[in-house]
């Protein structure tokens, strides 16, 4: 029963959408006040029953409900709890259920904290949202229903895919579709400006909040995905250049750029047209991953359909969506007015800057990603796109903006000074320099690692140049009052900081893999291998009965100069229902650091194919992606933020904001 409601209330959200997609569309056509007042209880509504119908499935995973094919192909009774939880989104279905529900979500979300946006533009914004929904779930009723049933139901099911039998998939798919899909609201708030035709820097005020919010969880989500495939699959590595991984660092990448744009639109209403565009290919691109993994064009870890009519169906909204957005901006585009004017140098030029090289960045990484599949769906012939290529386009044009970034802080609006500035970096470049040194004295490795360990130094001092220079306005020997200047510094101003500073930690996290220590032997009970600056010894084997799996665990310990630091213990498991085996390794972190060891089943003669590796400051790639989503909260609570957005709507005249 729960289940046939599960599937109604499914049903009754596709109404709402399409409700929503029309009544509130026409009604700022029409000039209705009532009709645009239908969206924001529409679309809360909507929610409420997209979220019904994802608990009903949750439900049937929990109890084991083996007559939904669903549940049959994804779970079995001896799997942990959390597993038949996280389970419901590690396959195609779920995981689409997912998305429409933080779609849905994202909707109510608009209809209950964007109440400053002037009506007609909010009614066109959620009427998008409403045909953005309408689409995804008539996907899932037609061609990806998680509640078509099987009869007769068997007895047990076929369990979920060992590889995402861990914790980190409760978390890294919502955190990442949450950056996905947070960016379709300010594809609507696009969409809508176009339709309506009017672009402001109020406009960007609105875009802002939701955008900084997308960024922080795809930011987090990427994150969390990178140190998933880290730990669970064995090979040591953090990121592959995988297309689905590339996937997800397109919308981040275009989204950073239209974090920047929009900053530059708000304070000189300048780069309306950039800024309009950049919000609707972030989302382009956010919809070009689903497509990408749902789609069953690539084969992947991450990769989930490989139902031919889902890709068509897919490729189908892409078209739809991404087309019929561009042909609106290229509609709308040349009846935009230009904003105020402004120095080449100056902060606007400087972002100006930064998104030229990040939207190039992005495009890279794009045709290395598409040109594969491309060229096979032509001829038929297979090639690989793998890192050497991303490391040449990527990388080159990644860095100036690395490079650039405490420039663009320090730089005045309208017009700045450059030689000033590059004088107040001189104290973040020589650091820099003096860890280039030093990295090279201590370490035997690839120059690239010691340039990006001394840029890396020098972001993270240079980052917060500005705050230094605003908290001691006459040097360090003005420390009167420091702690009341540093309180009253707008948040923004410390959330920016942060976000650079981050950045400039992942990037030390990076440079510090080119001098880490790789070996693959074959040991056994009482070897000792050096690797790095530690001794690694096997003292006991042993073999354990899981929930669901069997498992082989290799003990071992971990020492520096004859003293026990640590004891890991990697381990092998073998899944009967699935006749599949996963690795997991055994982790260490000392001084940001880490000890890591992936092992093979023993072989007859008891010895144990391994792979250890030293990876020295590795955690700091992942602890810099915190650092750049907690600048991003940061700036987030501004008050300015919100207040701005009310004020500069509150200066709207009420004729303006209903009429086009």
């Amino acid at each position: 029963m729960i289940v046939e409601v599960g599937h109604y209330a499914l049903v009754l959200a596709l109404a709402l959408s399409i409700m929503q997609a029309v009544l509130p569309f026409w009604g700022a056509r029409a000039h209705d006040a009532r009709m645009m007042g239908l969206a924001r209880p529409i679309a809360l509504t909507q929610f409420a029953f997209v979220a019904l119908s994802y608990a009903a499935l949750t439900y049937a995973h929990v109890v084991s409900d083996f007559s939904l094919v669903n549940v049959v192909e994804n779970s079995h009774s001896t799997k942990p709890l959390i597993y038949k939880i996280s389970g419901v989104w590690g396959n195609h279905e779920g995981s689409m259920m997912l998305w429409v529900l933080i779609l849905a979500m994202c909707g109510a979300a608009m209809a209950s904290f964007s109440r400053a946006i002037p009506p007609r533009l909010f009614a066109d914004a959620l009427s998008v949202q409403g045909v953005l929904g309408t689409a995804f779930l008539l996907f899932i009723l037609l061609t990806s229903n998680p509640f078509t049933r099987l009869i007769p139901a068997p007895i047990e099911g076929q369990d979920l895919n060992p590889i995402l039998q861990d914790p980190g998939l409760a978390i890294h798919p919502p955190l990442l579709y949450l950056g996905y899909v947070g960016f379709s609201i300010v594809f609507s708030l696009a969409a809508a400006a176009l339709i309506g035709g009017r672009l402001d820097a109020a406009f960007a005020r609105f875009i802002r909040p939701w955008t900084l919010l997308a960024w922080c969880f795809l930011t987090l989500g990427i994150a969390m995905g990178s140190y998933w495939a880290y730990y669970t699959l064995g090979w040591g590595g953090f990121w592959f250049w995988d297309p689905v991984e590339n996937a997800s660092l397109l919308p981040w990448l275009a989204g950073t750029a239209l974090l920047h744009s929009a900053a530059v639109m708000e304070k000189r209403e300048a780069l309306k047209v950039w800024t309009i565009f950049l919000a609707i290919v972030t989302f382009s691109l956010s919809l070009l991953g689903t497509f990408l993994v749902r789609s069953g064009v690539l084969t992947s870890v991450h990769a989930f359909a490989s139902d031919p009519r889902r890709g068509l169906f897919i490729l189908a909204i892409l078209v739809v969506f991404i087309g019929g957005a561009l042909f609106l901006f290229m509609l709308r585009a040349s009846s935009l007015k230009q904003g105020g004017l402004f120095a080449p140098i100056s902060r606007e030029g400087a972002l100006v800057v930064n998104n030229l090289l990040l939207t190039a960045s992005c495009a890279a990484v794009l045709v290395g990603t598409l040109y594969p599949l491309l060229l096979e769906s032509i001829n038929g012939d297979k090639i690989s796109v793998g890192a050497p290529f991303f490391n040449l386009t990527f990388g080159p044009l990644f860095a100036p903006v690395l490079i650039l970034a405490p420039f663009g802080q320090l730089l005045a609006w309208k017009r700045g000074d450059l030689l000033a500035a590059a004088q107040r970096l001189f104290f973040a470049a020589g650091c820099g320099l003096a860890a280039m040194a030093v990295f090279a004295a201590v370490n035997g490795a690839p120059v690239v690692a010691f340039i990006g360990s001394g840029v890396a130094v020098y972001l993270i001092i240079g980052s917060f140049v500005e705050i230094f220079g605003r908290v001691f306005p006459s040097g360090l020997g003005a420390t009167k009052n420091a702690f009341a200047r540093a309180r009253g510094l707008p948040r923004s101003a410390w959330g920016t900081a942060f976000a650079h500073a981050g950045l400039g930690v992942t990037l030390l996290g990076l440079a510090a893999t080119g001098w880490g220590v790789e070996k693959i032997v074959a040991m056994k009970q009482g070897d000792i291998y050096d690797v790095g600056p530690y001794q690694l010894e096997i003292v006991a084997l042993t073999t354990d009965q899981g929930p669901n799996y069997s498992e082989t665990t290799a003990h071992m310990t971990v020492r520096r100069d004859g003293q026990t630091v640590a004891l890991i213990a990697p381990s092998k498991r073998f899944f009967s229902t699935r006749r599949m085996a996963t690795a997991q390794a055994g982790i260490v972190t000392l001084h940001f650091g880490q000890v890591y060891v992936s092992i093979a089943e023993p072989n007859a003669q008891g010895l144990i194919d391994a792979r250890l590796y030293w990876k020295p400051l590795v955690s700091l790639i992942w602890i810099g992606a915190l650092i750049m989503a907690f600048g991003g909260t940061l700036s987030l609570s501004d008050r300015r933020l919100r207040v701005g957005v009310a004020r500069r709507a509150a200066r709207i005249p009420a004729s303006a904001q209903t009429a086009g």
